[in-house]
C-alpha cells in the first residue's frame, strides 16, 4: 500500500501582523469603533483554530467569489508560486441575526482555498463578540 500523499502547505503559522488593522477597520463599519479595536486586540490572543472553507462561508452568509475575482486571483498566484497565505481573521456572535460570523480579515483567501479544495482546513482565529 503506497504511503498517503503529502498535502502542500498553504498557510502561515500566524497572521500577518497588517491584517489586524484591516480587521478593525472592517470591523468599525459593523460595529462602534470602540468594540472594533477591543475585538482586533482579542484577535491577536485567541488561539490558532481550523475549519474548512465551505463552513466558513456558510457561517459568514458571504457568496463564493470567482477564481477570476482580482483579489481571489492574486491569492491562487500565490499558492501557486509556493507562497503562504495568512491565516483569516474572524468574529464569532450575531451583530445581525442573519450573520452569526463575520469575516474581519481573509474573504478572498477563504474563497481562493475554496476553489483548491473546498474541504482544506484553513487556519483562523476566532474572537467572540461578547467574551465568555
Amino acid at each position: 500500500m503506497a504511503a498517503p500523499a503529502r498535502k502542500k502547505k498553504r498557510w502561515k503559522e500566524r497572521p500577518d501582523d497588517h491584517d489586524y488593522p484591516a480587521a478593525e477597520d472592517y470591523l468599525s463599519l459593523v460595529t462602534s469603533a470602540a468594540t472594533a479595536k477591543k475585538l482586533a486586540r482579542r484577535l491577536r490572543s485567541v488561539p490558532l483554530v481550523h475549519r474548512k472553507a465551505k463552513d466558513l462561508l456558510r457561517a459568514s452568509r458571504l457568496p463564493l467569489l470567482a477564481p477570476d475575482n482580482f483579489h481571489v486571483s492574486k491569492d491562487l498566484k500565490k499558492v501557486a508560486e509556493g507562497r503562504l497565505l495568512s491565516p483569516v481573521l474572524l468574529v464569532r456572535g450575531t451583530l445581525r441575526p442573519e450573520v452569526p460570523l463575520i469575516v474581519a480579515d481573509g474573504y478572498h483567501r477563504i474563497c481562493a482555498s475554496y476553489h483548491l479544495d473546498e474541504d482544506a482546513d484553513i487556519p483562523c482565529r476566532i474572537a467572540d463578540l461578547t467574551p465568555a
